[in-house]
């Protein structure tokens, strides 16, 4: 419950701005990406204002999660690793308990190897 209320209240407002901001930039805007002619680009975009600036937004919050994400990356492969190691872990203290909880075996006689076998004294 308190999540969506602090949801509503970050977000209603921002709506409201981001609103507020497209109503007030609707003039059209070229964007050119052609460095040599100013006067017939090779390449232009006309669009409106509050556009150009909501898709650059979300052309930086993608690049800085992508920037994020791979910079975050040794710490995905440690955890991984780690978590394997747990679960070996585990899997190495359950057959541990298991070999205890076992009822005990009687012992089995062993017969020694021939070099321990005690000779005769006679001969």
């Amino acid at each position: 419950m308190l999540r969506k209320f602090v949801a509503a209240v970050i977000l209603v407002p921002l709506g409201l701005v981001i609103i507020a901001f497209a109503v007030a930039n609707r003039q059209d805007v070229t964007l050119s990406f052609d460095p040599f002619s100013a006067e017939r680009p090779a390449a232009a975009v006309t669009l409106p204002l509050f556009g150009l600036v909501i898709v650059l937004l979300i052309v930086g919050v993608v690049i800085g999660g992508t920037a994020s994400w791979l910079r975050h990356g040794h710490g995905r492969r440690a955890a991984r690793r780690l978590e394997r190691e747990i679960a070996r872990l585990r899997d190495e203290i359950e057959a541990h308990k298991r070999v205890a909880d076992a009822p005990p075996r009687p012992p089995q006689a062993i017969d020694p190897p021939e070099r321990l076998k005690l000779q005769s004294p006679m001969r």
